[in-house]
């Protein structure tokens, strides 16, 4: 079930899309580290600003505070991590840098796809503006992207909040209801209708109301909300959350051995580009 949340806070958060609801979590499985030269301290979102494409990329990321249960600081991985990698694990120079537009992940993780297939994960939230303002830039994509690429979206799971999103998220997927995923950014967002209470049972009531105004029962809906599958897909999600130690979204894995995002791509447009050179990369492995 949905864990409870406070309402109060959640507007906030939610009006200003800065700021994280907290909670705890539970780490069954020691993270996966990504590599970093042993100098570079793990980036801080700036101020969006004109002065550059770059800059705003930077700032382009929804941030998980300590209260959110977010990672430990990763400053303390080493230069021997990149050191390590076979010559074949890293893109050409020249183009994209190791530890600078992507980390490599120490160890890889494993995925779920068929062989000749490369796993490209997006880890996101509904009610972050920059996972919102990528979802063009990922549509357009998704409709010419390498047929060898599965594209799988993750909600997460960092507090209460983004658990109520999450389980929405999976409860739209398993009624096979994808294209209502912009709306949902759009209630929460421009509509600052959170989709969220401070129970179970008034968030349900809230994403049932919600639902009915989109050609989807209330019965239907809360059917599938609490369907085996959907619990399933938000425990995978706390997993991935966890495993991948995952500090802002949107936040993108691919193959389970590199990890990247727009500020370390540069650009929404860059991040495409990048994921499809990694992907190739880990094809032809």
């Amino acid at each position: 079930m949905i864990r409870p949340l406070a309402l109060t806070p959640l507007l906030a958060l939610l009006i200003c899309g800065c700021g994280h609801a907290s909670t705890s979590h539970q780490h069954a499985a020691a993270p996966v580290q990504q590599a970093r030269p042993a100098a570079q301290q793990p980036e801080q979102a700036a101020p969006v600003t004109p002065e550059s494409e770059t800059a705003q990329a930077t700032a382009a990321q929804e941030k998980a505070s300590d209260e959110d249960g977010g990672p430990p600081d990763r400053s303390d991985v080493s230069l021997e991590h990149l050191a390590a990698l076979p010559a074949d694990a890293q893109l050409p120079s020249g183009k994209w840098k190791p530890g600078v537009n992507y980390d490599p992940l120490v160890p890889a993780q494993p995925t779920n796809v068929a062989p000749g297939k490369v796993e490209v994960v997006e880890v996101f939230w509904f009610g972050c503006p920059h996972c919102r303002a990528l979802e063009p830039f990922l549509l357009s994509w998704l409709k010419s992207k390498p047929g060898y690429i599965d594209f799988v979206r993750v909600p997460v799971m960092w507090g209460p909040v983004h658990r109520a999103h999450a389980r929405l998220f999976y409860t739209l997927q398993a009624l096979n209801r994808s294209d209502l995923f912009e709306k949902a950014f759009a209630t929460i967002q421009d509509q600052h209708n959170p989709l969220a209470a401070s129970s179970d049972d008034e968030t349900l009531k809230l994403q049932q109301a919600w639902a009915k105004d989109n050609g989807i029962s209330a019965e239907d809906f809360a059917k599938a909300a609490n369907s085996f599958s959907v619990n399933s897909n938000l425990q995978r999600a706390e997993q991935l959350t966890q495993r991948y130690q995952v500090q802002g979204v949107p936040f993108v894995v691919i193959g389970g051995k590199y990890a990247t995002d727009v500020g370390k791509a540069g650009s929404p447009a860059n991040l495409i580009s990048l994921i499809d050179d990694l992907a190739a990369s880990e094809r032809h492995h």
